[in-house]
């Protein structure tokens, strides 16, 4: 073994334990509405947003506010990733059904 693997295995190290593990939430889609349709995150910290759509249709989870925008398939989930928040407010809709689908996360 050389030093430069020695190295390598030592920074290595050192990356993965400081790697910050993303809190997580659950939101589901169901008659074209997000439940529970306000989330509330810890400000400075990663998140993990779990859409799970329970309806038959597709729907988009779109935020202008989060600079997020994805489809959810009928009967699927996905996950999106958001970033470090500031507090605040950060309203989020469903794309194809802005007037039902609406949430907000808040952000302490």
């Amino acid at each position: 073994m050389n030093i430069k693997s020695i190295i390598i295995g030592m920074l290595s190290g050192l990356i993965g334990a400081s790697t910050v593990v993303a809190q997580e939430y659950v939101v589901t889609i169901k008659d074209h509405q997000f439940v529970p349709n306000l989330i509330e995150m810890k400000a400075g910290e990663k998140h993990r947003l779990i859409v799970i759509n329970d309806d038959p249709t597709a729907e988009e989870f779109e935020s202008y506010e989060l600079n997020r925008e994805k489809i959810v398939s009928g009967n699927s989930k996905i996950v999106i990733f958001i970033p470090l928040l500031e507090a605040g407010e950060y309203p989020f809709f469903g794309e194809f059904n802005p007037k039902t689908a609406q949430g907000r996360i808040i952000v302490k």
